[in-house]
């Protein structure tokens, strides 16, 4: 009784020690994994101002000189930096990290004729829980 005690005891930490590792391995992923410029810096083909579950995009009238304070005010966001491009080139992607575990967020941003095209979304799941709606529009009103 007491030996099928100490077995169970066991298996209860391995079990728990490979769950507790899984999830540490799944955390570091998230933060360390690299990013594929190919697939995140892309025409952002904004038409229309959408709230999508996983993102938003949206299209705003300016020039070159909106998108370099539009891009100034971009880069005072925490954790945020350029994954790709820059003003002068007409399109620059940036990558913003949640503060708890890393979760990556891409926007990118187009000169196009004579607006802005902006388009902000997640990389892992399904929802950002308006969290991408609530930054570029945070920005939005910075530029105003």
């Amino acid at each position: 009784m007491q030996f099928k005690r100490r077995q169970r005891k066991r298996w209860g930490m391995w079990i728990g020690l490979f769950i507790a590792l899984a999830v540490l391995g799944g955390l570091a992923w998230i933060r360390l994994a690299p990013s594929d410029v190919a697939r995140w810096h892309v025409d952002p083909m904004v038409t229309v101002d959408q709230d999508l579950a996983g993102g938003v995009r949206r299209r705003i009238p300016g020039d070159a000189a909106t998108f370099e304070r539009l891009h100034r005010i971009i880069l005072e966001t925490p954790r945020t930096e350029v994954l790709a491009g820059r003003p002068e080139d007409g399109r620059v992607t940036y990558v913003t990290r949640s503060k708890a575990f890393g979760f990556p967020d891409y926007a990118t941003v187009q000169l196009s004729d004579d607006a802005l095209e902006i388009w902000s979304r997640l990389r892992f799941g399904q929802s950002d829980l308006g969290v991408n709606k609530a930054r570029v529009d945070g920005w939005l009103k910075a530029l105003r």
